[in-house]
């Protein structure tokens, strides 16, 4: 059995690639050529673990991602999601690979946002606002750059000094301009768009903040009872899913402002799947809000270790 750890992983899981792999991914699913079901987890008094499987029709193989989610590592310098994503043959069902799940989901993550912003964002987009300063804002910034001619990027953390550090560590590996934002509201106002990877409970994007054009990805939370978009925003945006399923289980971006009356069932505009595969409409004009509830699902995790292990062995 073959083991890929970070360096195999980030030198041939480039974002390029990755972003190419998260449009099968969600095409093939909307397709019905993959098989999973939505996330199931645990809570642990310092944390969750968390298990995703999926089945590859178009490879024949199989897998699970297994990791635990421990929120309040970024205080004590570990990552926040640990684990491995395990990857099978379907023939006689025999382990073939295993690939640390931090660094998978950390490209997987912002290349299927990067996926996404390619079929909704406005093509003459150029100014990208990021909402946090940790693994998942420096992935966002990589996937973006690759799918939009990134000119401006407006930096927003909890805590000023992270952002600073983000910005200065940035800087020097992108021909962008980096602005210091002290407020969301001043990150996000002149956007074309917004990536938002802050982990959070209650809103942190508001509907005045955004203009219109703008493409948001909201990809911080993955609960029902949090969000980074509040529901005024997300009544007036077309809201675009990974996948409808886990969705209605998972997202309180869409879960909230449902309960409150402020949408209806039938507002998700479609998934990334049916975008790319013709079955649902994209942006229709350089006006409409778009924001994309990013997740996370199984498929996204185990096509990038069959993409690995199908290279490498």
């Amino acid at each position: 059995m073959l083991i890929f750890e970070k360096k195999e992983i980030t030198e041939h899981l480039t974002y390029p690639v990755c972003i190419e792999l998260m449009k099968k991914a969600f095409s093939d699913m909307e397709k019905g050529l993959t098989r999973q079901i939505v996330r199931t987890g645990m809570s642990l008094p310092l944390g969750a673990i968390a298990f995703m499987p999926c089945y590859l029709d178009d490879s024949k193989s199989f897998g699970a991602k297994i990791l635990s989610v421990y929120p309040g590592n970024s205080k004590n310098g570990h990552p926040s999601h640990q684990g491995y994503v395990m990857l099978f043959e379907a023939e006689h069902g025999a382990p073939v690979a295993m690939a640390d799940a931090s660094t998978i989901t950390e490209i997987r993550t912002g290349a299927a946002s990067a996926a996404a912003t390619d079929l909704l964002a406005r093509k003459d987009s150029t100014k990208l606002a990021i909402l946090g300063s940790g693994a998942q804002a420096k992935s966002h910034l990589a996937a973006m750059t690759c799918v939009r001619p990134i000119t401006e990027v407006f930096v927003w953390s909890y805590h000023i000094e992270n952002a600073r550090k983000f910005i200065t560590e940035m800087a020097p590996e992108y021909p962008c301009t980096f602005i210091l934002c002290e407020s969301v509201k001043e990150a996000v106002q002149n956007a074309d768009i917004v990536c938002s990877v802050c982990r959070t409970r209650d809103p942190i994007i508001e509907a005045d903040f955004i203009r219109p054009g703008t493409h948001i990805n909201a990809v911080g939370t993955c609960s029902p009872i949090s969000r980074e978009v509040d529901s005024l925003l997300v009544s007036r945006a077309r809201l675009y899913v990974d996948q409808r399923e886990a969705c209605k289980a998972e997202s309180g971006e869409y879960l909230i402002p449902l309960s409150e009356g402020l949408i209806t069932e039938d507002h998700i505009a479609g998934s990334i799947g049916e975008v790319q595969n013709g079955t649902a409409p994209a942006r229709e004009n350089d006006e409409q809000i778009t924001i994309f509830d990013s997740l996370g699902i199984a498929a996204e995790d185990i096509i990038c270790a069959d993409y690995l292990y199908r290279k490498l062995k």
